[in-house]
Parts: C-alpha cells; structure tokens; sequence
C-alpha cells in the first residue's frame, strides 16, 4: 500500500483512512467477502496508532460498506453491491462536504428545546401570534374576492405589491422609488442569500457590525467571503473603522442594521449615517441597508433611513413584514438600482420561479388598507410594555449583576453579565429551567453578553422567564464559590 495519509489536512486522519479504504472497495481493489488488513497491520504499515485504524474500521462499519467480528477480522461486506452492483449513497459523507454550511449547533439546539411546552423563549426573533393582525387577515379573506391569475408571476414580484410597497416606503421611510426597482424576496434572509451569491465572488471582504445578527449566519463562509468586524457602540458601527479596514483589506460590500441592531438595540447615529454615505461614494462599497424595525420605534418617530439619504444608488435596502406583521407571511423586499433588482430576480427565478400569489395578495390587501397604520400602532405599544416586563424583571431580580440600555423599538436588549461567566454554562442551566436566550458569543466576537428579544412573549410570560434566568445564574454562583 503506496497511500499515506495527509497530516496536515484538517481532515481527521481516521476520515482519510475510511476514504481511501472506500475508493478501494469501489475499484474492486478489496472485492466484497474479502478481507481488510488486521488493525495492527494497517497501523504498522501507515504508521498511525491502532485507535486510528479502529475508528475507521468502525465508521465503515456504520456505513454498511464492511462488516467486523470479534477474532474473526475486518471483511468487505459481501452484499454491498447487491445483486445488481448497486451500492447505496453515503449520505452521511454528501451532509457533512456540502458547501452550504448548516447552523451553528446551538442555534438547532436552542429550536429544538423550544418546542417544549411551559418554555419561555426569549431566544426567538418572531413577534407573539397576539401581535398579529389575525382579524384584519380575516376580514381581507372574507370580504375581498381573489381574482388573481394562478401562474407564474412577474420575475420581481407581483406588480400590485410592489407598487404597494414602493408607497410603504415613502409614506413611513421617505424612500423614493417604484415597482421596477423591487424584488419581492421570501422574508430579508432570502433576500441576503441573493445579494451575496449574485454580487460577490469567494475571496471577496466583507464588513459586518460587531455585534450582529450578521455575525451568526453562515451564509458568508459557506460563499468563501472573508468577514471582517465593525465594532458597535452606544452610536451603532463607527464609520472611521471602515476606513482602516478598506485600507487593509479592499471592502468590496457593508453590512448594516442601522435602525434597533440586532442584537443590541441601538440606533446609528444620524452623523454615522451620513459619514457611511460619504465613504461609499469615496470607496464605490455598496451598503446594505437591513431595515426590519425602523417602523416599532416606540415614539412613532421613525428616524431617517439610509436610503432615504442616498443619493446615488449605493444602498441596497432590504425590509420585510416579518417583524412588524406576520412571519409566516414570508414577504421581503429589495430596493436597489433597475439592473441589481434584475439580476438578483433572474437568480430568485431560477430558485423558485418567484413568490406564492397568496400571501402577496394579503401583503397587497393589507399595506393598502387603512387598518396598517392602527396595526403599526397597537405593535409599537404592545412591544414597549413587552420591553418594560424585561427590563423591570432584570433590575428586579438581578439588579447589579447585570448592565443594560433599554431600547427604544425592535424586539432585542442585549445585556451584560457583570462577572465572568461561561455563557455556553449558563445557556445549560438555563435550558434545564425551562428557558431560551441566546448567548453573546454568537452573535459577537465577545462573551460574556446575552440576547433577550421580547417580542414573542406576553408580559407574565416575560417576567416568569427572567426569574428561571435569575435561577439559573444564581446556581452557576453557587457552584463557582463552593
């Protein structure tokens, strides 16, 4: 056996091993019912510990392809091609090599507990089923009739809702702009996914804030982007940092979300807006401009949108109704320059040849009604005395232990934990009370933070939550000081 393993790939030597072993079997190299080297043997002979060897004897084991007995040796399986020579696909390999990156596991973890019942989740980005405007949905549904043509739509979206959401725009956001430059996307996620396949290429730099939603999407990694950190303070991202960044490393794109950040929910600067603008047209780095919350500002003053203040054509902005209607509705929307909003529909059409009718029809029919504005209205309140059950049970039950900025809209407050504390640790004893937050470390370069979003939860609800949290903070202490 020439083959050696490569010891300085990232792939486990045992993985190798399995690999090669495998390409033999299929070349016919090892027929089925023969046998595979002894583990002694194959050790001396690739010179790696007998452990190694183990291990991938024991993951071919698990793939069907070889069978073991104990004193009786390793042995190619005799039925693995079948009576046709047909084997079946190593699914296990196709997950893991896929160039699509999945979740960080304890984002799936975090979903996963949520679906006990009694679990208070202020781990979630969705509105409670309370703050939607169900009764409006269905007045829509029982008094208009659907006459909508049940084909393909337009590429960009069904007109009548972009023109919709072009006078959305400029009625809350100040935003001009028609229906020829929007894409209607399946929620903003979508609509990021389009941005970075269509527009940059791997190797591309990035900037994202510091900390960010942006921060936990593995969807820069899994296009070969390099990211690079915009640290946020109590004015959002500081433009000067974008400066030292593009000098180092040629920015070709600007992630933001200027308006309640998630996580922390502060708002940019109106001075960092403009200075972000001016940097924009210096450098030609488009921004993108993440606009999910601009409209709960708990005052009803919406503060001036990137967009609004562009004057030309650097910004992409994307919104959605996830956050201040219906998640399930899944409409999102892109604002940008006429040949961007096409080149970003050919590659959404050749996803999903465009967007369900049925929930573009509601969107239409509510944006259009005069119940929006009363709906945005009652969200703003409902969500302020949701912000005030979270901050008033923190200093409550916590008091100095803890340090935060209340928000003023969105659904997010990012608190500090003030004393060391592995938030992973705390995230387990949290689990087991029966609550979900979401730990700083994945959405930041830092620990030692935490995410709560108040926008699912009911007031009780809230406060019953941070007394589980309380607990099992209090029980890290215990353990840390016996």
């Amino acid at each position: 056996m020439n083959w050696r393993p490569d010891r300085a790939s990232k792939k486990a030597i045992y993985k190798q091993i399995a690999e090669y072993i495998e390409s033999c079997i299929s070349s016919g190299a090892f027929p089925p019912d023969s046998m595979l080297p002894s583990e002694r043997t194959l050790a001396a002979e690739l010179n790696v510990n007998r452990s190694t060897v183990v291990a991938a004897y024991e993951e071919l084991q698990a793939l069907g392809i070889v069978e073991r007995k104990k004193g009786s040796g390793t042995r190619v399986s005799s039925s693995i091609w079948g009576i046709s020579r047909k084997r079946i696909p190593n699914w296990g390999r196709y997950v893991e090599d896929g160039s699509f990156l999945p979740n960080l596991p304890l984002v799936q973890r975090i979903r996963s507990e949520a679906l006990r019942t009694d679990f208070v989740n202020l781990a979630s980005g969705e509105l409670a089923p309370s703050l939607f405007p169900s009764e409006d949905f269905q007045r829509i549904l029982a008094g208009m009739p659907f006459n909508e043509h049940l084909g393909y739509d337009h590429p960009h979206g069904n007109e009548r809702l972009r023109d919709a959401i072009a006078a959305h725009v400029h009625e809350y956001r100040k935003i001009s702009t028609d229906a020829n430059s929007i894409l209607i996307t399946s929620g903003a996620q979508q609509a990021l996914h389009l941005i970075v396949q269509c527009l940059l290429k791997p190797g591309d730099a990035v900037a994202i804030e510091d900390p960010s939603y942006s921060y936990s999407l593995p969807l820069f990694q899994s296009a070969g982007l390099r990211t690079f950190l915009l640290p946020v303070d109590k004015n959002g991202a500081n433009p000067d940092d974008l400066v030292e960044l593009h000098k180092k490393h040629r920015i070709r794109m600007v992630f933001l979300n200027p308006y309640y950040q998630n996580p922390t929910g502060i708002v940019l600067s109106e001075a960092r807006r403009k200075r972000f603008l001016e940097l924009s047209s210096e450098y030609g780095i488009p921004l993108i401009e993440d606009d999910p919350y601009s409209l709960t500002a708990f005052d009803g003053n919406v503060h001036q949108t990137l967009k609004s203040m562009d004057e030309n054509g650097n910004v992409l902005y994307i919104s959605s109704l996830s956050k201040i209607v219906a998640s399930g509705l899944r409409i999102g929307w892109i604002v940008g320059p006429e040949q961007v909003i096409q080149r970003l529909a050919d590659a959404k059409q050749q996803i999903d040849f465009g967007h369900s009718i049925f929930p573009q029809w509601i969107a239409y029919q509510f944006l259009d009604s005069p119940t929006f504005s009363s709906h945005i209205e009652k969200l703003r309140q409902e969500l302020k005395k949701q912000e005030y059950a979270l901050s008033s049970s923190l200093n409550e039950l916590l008091g100095s232990k803890v340090s935060f900025d209340s928000p003023q809209g969105g659904i997010h407050l990012w608190c500090k934990v003030n004393q060391p504390v592995d938030d992973y640790r705390l995230l387990e004893e949290s689990l087991k009370r029966g609550v979900a937050f979401v730990p700083g470390s994945v959405l930041s370069s830092q620990s030692g933070a935490i995410r709560f979003t108040f926008g699912r939860g009911e007031e009780e609800v809230i406060r019953e939550g941070i007394k589980r949290f309380a607990s099992a903070l209090e029980s890290l202490e215990y353990y840390k000081h016996r």
